[in-house]
């Protein structure tokens, strides 16, 4: 009886050892924005640069630049991007290869009034359902003046 009762519990503890679902493994990238930002006589100037610092290959991503004041209408935008409203540009960063990817943006936006400044948020909207475990070099807000100088994120 005791032999009986040993072999179902081995059996069923290599059937619970089998059939367990284990840590899922995530592909992981470290995706980085950085640039400038420049604001004179109602002209938003955007230079984002999209970076992978690795491990894993992106095919895409999705960088989406919140702008706090709204924009002009009718402005085209490169072909990557895309309006998400008078205030909400989102572009496609294309291929980013693991440790050194690098995709470039450049926008020439005019803003609906004249402010003396605004604020951008720069986020990864999507990342292609890779993991980043350092998002804080994706994620930036930067505050803008109406004097042309270029404010560095």
């Amino acid at each position: 009886m005791l032999g009986v009762a040993l072999a179902a519990t081995a059996v069923m503890g290599a059937g619970a050892a089998a059939g367990a679902v284990g840590p899922v493994a995530r592909s992981e990238a470290d995706l980085a924005h950085h640039g400038h930002v420049s604001l004179w006589d109602g002209r938003v100037g955007v230079w984002l640069v999209s970076e992978n610092l690795g491990p894993t290959d992106l095919s895409q991503a999705t960088v989406r630049l919140a702008f706090s004041v709204p924009m002009s209408g009718g402005q085209e935008l490169p072909p990557a991007c895309l309006w998400s409203s008078d205030r909400v540009v989102s572009c496609r960063t294309g291929e980013l290869r693991a440790a050194g990817g690098v995709g470039e943006l450049a926008l020439d936006l005019r803003t609906a009034g004249l402010p003396d400044e605004l604020t951008v948020d720069i986020t990864t909207a999507w990342r292609d359902g890779v993991a980043d475990r350092n998002p804080r070099n994706d994620r930036h807000r930067v505050l803008v003046l109406a004097t042309g100088d270029p404010y560095v994120f």
